[in-house]
């Protein structure tokens, strides 16, 4: 049994009169309360009832050295003594952001030379849109206005980010999408026409990317938008050379080609980038999550030259590129930055990320044999299993039961945490310095929730049906 903290009721109720949380039903939320972390320690969590849980989702898709890495800590502190704050406006800057872009313009793509510090992933997206908008303006093209992104995509809930997303939920009562932003086929080989056949997928969406295109003339396009593993989508893995063979067709078709690796960045799916995977050289990058390890907010908006260049040249002399934040670069969040790129590279997690990715492949593979797994799919540290009644014909569970809380409410109760996606898709991401035993038990959990979803008499009955 466990006992809470002496503040956990007037936590839970100053959270429920006050406390506006993202992406949740707001009047249910006060009827629930939150659950309230407290501490954490590699993989492992402990909520103020005094839980330990393996947190395979390392946060949320970001803390992937752990938590409690002195230090990073330290990094932190020591900045904050020497120099908590530094604006970037009126040419000011501070040693821990030009050694970061110099860090970030070296570990990324090649074809990146410029990085845009951002508080975070949305923000990066944003900025990503402004600075293509603007490039195309002052390049003599401001007919190029028309943005692509995928099915199930997601580029963060900014005013204009959430509409390159393409999940129902960032839209409705927003307004979004816009009448510039539109969709291709989501690259998904579980639920897609062309199922296993690799190159006929890939075909299938460059064909649609150069469909679309033409629907609105090459002229009026102005970017493709990607990540390289759809992340809130369902953890949708495409095939192998499907990002290089969109990225060759966007410079074909004469269109920026965007790498959102907000999720996928810093080791998440094995090398640095996976962009690196395929030597995909985009014309910009997104990233965040990984690049603080979710430790303080940071994002950067990576940028070719010909994209810098185009929008420098072209602005008036002397004029100011009116795009900017109070807290753009700021200097903690890139001495946290360095200090973690630092781990990924000297402290061996990358490398440990890498070495475990084997199994925790295997793990996933072998659910597939439990009565409620269509699918498992996976990529270094990141990976999804998908819920199906019936195997053979791929078929979901109906929204009636209620299935994704249940699932994750039974995970929770067995000490784990994961995603649950509402189209019964569960989502795991755990720290890349998660250990092979750790990965044992975050499967022995695993197992455990799903027996006991199974047990439960109207998903039998879902299955039987």
């Amino acid at each position: 049994m466990t006992t809470a903290l002496p503040d956990h009721d007037a936590l839970v109720a100053m959270d429920r009169a006050h406390l506006v949380h993202p992406v949740a039903p707001w009047r249910l939320h006060e009827q629930r309360g939150p659950t309230v972390l407290s501490s954490g320690q590699g993989v492992w969590l402990k909520d103020d009832l005094g839980n330990e849980l393996l947190d395979a989702f390392a946060g949320l898709w970001c803390v992937n050295v752990g938590y409690g890495q002195e230090s990073v800590v330290q990094a932190a502190a020591a900045q904050m003594r020497e120099l908590p704050y530094a604006t970037g406006y009126f040419h000011f800057a501070s040693a821990p952001a030009i050694r970061l872009a110099d860090k970030l313009v070296q570990i990324t793509p090649a074809s990146l030379t410029r990085a845009y510090l951002t508080l975070g992933g949305s923000e990066a997206v944003d900025a990503a849109v402004r600075f293509i908008v603007q490039y195309y303006n002052n390049t003599g093209r401001p007919s190029k206005k028309h943005f692509i992104s995928l099915q199930r995509g997601y580029h963060g809930s900014s005013s204009t980010g959430a509409g390159l997303t393409a999940l129902p939920v960032f839209h409705r009562g927003f307004d979004l999408p816009l009448a510039t932003q539109h969709y291709i086929e989501s690259p998904y080989p579980y639920r897609h026409a062309q199922g296993g056949d690799a190159q006929a997928l890939i075909a299938a969406s460059v064909a649609a990317l150069r469909a679309k295109v033409a629907e609105f003339g090459a002229n009026n396009v102005a970017a493709f938008f990607c990540e390289p593993i759809q992340g809130s989508g369902g953890v949708v893995v495409p095939p192998q050379g499907w990002l290089k063979a969109m990225a060759d067709a966007a410079r074909e078709l004469d269109i920026l080609f965007v790498a959102d690796e907000v999720i996928t960045g810093f080791g998440r799916t094995g090398p640095m980038f996976a962009c690196d995977a395929e030597g995909v050289e985009p014309d910009l990058m997104t990233l965040a999550k990984g690049l603080t390890s979710g430790y303080v907010p940071m994002g950067a908006t990576m940028l070719s030259e010909k994209v810098y260049a185009g929008i420098a040249d072209g602005a008036p002399a002397g004029a100011a590129i009116g795009h900017g934040a109070t807290y753009s670069a700021h200097p903690v969040g890139a001495a946290v930055a360095l200090e973690v790129l630092r781990l990924y590279e000297e402290g061996g997690v990358l490398a440990n990320g890498q070495r475990v990715a084997a199994r925790f492949a295997a793990g996933l593979d072998a659910l597939c044999e439990h009565p409620l797994v269509g699918e498992a799919r996976h990529r270094g540290l990141l990976g999804a299993l998908e819920l199906v009644s019936h195997k053979a014909s791929r078929r979901g569970f109906d929204a009636s039961l209620g299935l994704a809380d249940r699932i994750f409410a039974a995970g929770y109760r067995n000490g784990l945490i994961f995603r649950s996606f509402g189209d019964h898709i569960l989502g795991f991401a755990p720290a890349l310095t998660i250990t092979e035993a750790e990965l044992d038990t975050l499967f022995e959990r695993l197992a455990k929730t799903l027996d006991e979803v199974l047990a439960a008499p109207d998903v039998r009955a879902a299955l039987a049906a």
